[in-house]
């Protein structure tokens, strides 16, 4: 089932939280949403959600509008907010009957569907407790299977793995990796490996704006319009060396490496190389070019170039 947001704005005031983004998620998709603190992720996500509504523009889920059929959105839709707001005094079985008959299934299914999200979400050893006795990873689980317990064919998780441990946040992964086959998905998160892992398409929101949309590759690739390679020159003086590659005029920027002498990572203007000047130059002053090194533009790297002030 796709999501299709269309030229949404949302103002407070005259802030524009978001300004005139469209994008789709399309079925069986999982889109990593990226962006810093008060790009326009959360509000967009609680959009989608009918938590709040557009100041302009529109969002439809399966061809409903948020607008128009909002009652029927959000049986679509399991949602998983930042916050993870759950009832701490009750046993983990209680909550999810109760999120089950809030949600409308009928009570016949009601049994065997917590039965499934208890095996889904890895809540077996934990399920006899009370919420607030669990662990943060395992109320994220509880978290996970409310969302899912009525089987919708759309999930929104808004940060579901803040603060969580190295395996706990692999076992969400691998957990979301597996929802997603079969559900459209749409995921925030600060952590850029975890979107790179778990996602199959990223998009970049800034101050209101979508600044980037593909695959981690596509984006990469889109940053490699610029030559960034790590070179070591041997048989000369280091700042005789530095000044040399300064007079290259393929090369844009030079920043001496402070862990190895004579050692440089070079940045070549866009779209030329730098590597036959390089080359050509070490012969002439008679070095050794003991080490030239293409660097991989990191998802990182990107992210902060879209994201600067």
């Amino acid at each position: 089932m796709d999501i299709i947001v269309e030229n949404f704005t949302k103002k407070y005031g005259s802030q524009r939280a978001v300004d005139n983004i469209s994008f789709q998620v399309r079925p069986g998709e999982v889109l990593g949403f990226l962006g810093p603190n008060g790009a326009g992720k959360t509000t967009t996500m609680k959009a989608i959600t009918c938590f709040l509504a557009p100041t302009e523009g529109d969002i439809k889920v399966g061809g409903h509008s948020i607008l128009s059929a909002p009652e029927k959105v959000k049986k679509l839709i399991g949602y998983l907010s930042e916050q993870n707001p759950l009832y701490l005094d009750m046993p983990v079985l209680d909550y999810l009957k109760f999120v089950a008959e809030m949600q409308g299934i009928k009570k016949e299914k009601i049994r065997n569907r917590i039965r499934e999200m208890v095996i889904i979400c890895g809540l077996e050893g934990e399920k006899h407790k009370k919420i607030g006795e669990l662990s943060k990873g395992y109320r994220q689980r509880v978290g996970l299977a409310q969302a899912l317990i009525h089987d919708p064919d759309v999930l929104i998780f808004d940060e579901p793995t803040v603060g969580l441990d190295p395996n706990q946040i692999a076992e969400i992964r691998t957990l979301i990796r597996s929802i997603g086959r079969s559900k459209t998905v749409v995921l925030s998160s600060h952590i850029l490996a975890e979107v790179e892992a778990t996602c199959d398409r990223i998009l970049i929101i800034n101050k209101g704006k979508i600044v980037a949309d593909g695959t981690a590759d596509d984006l990469r690739k889109r940053a490699q319009g610029r030559e960034v390679l790590r070179i070591s020159i041997e048989g000369g003086e280091q700042n005789d060396i530095f000044q040399a590659i300064r007079q290259i005029e393929t090369i844009e920027m030079i920043d001496p490496l402070p862990m190895k002498q004579c050692s440089f990572e070079i940045q070549s203007r866009e779209n030329l190389s730098s590597r036959r000047n390089l080359f050509t130059m070490c012969v002439e002053k008679g070095w050794f070019l003991t080490e030239m090194t293409p660097i991989e533009t990191k998802l990182e790297d990107i992210f902060r170039e879209l994201t600067v002030n």
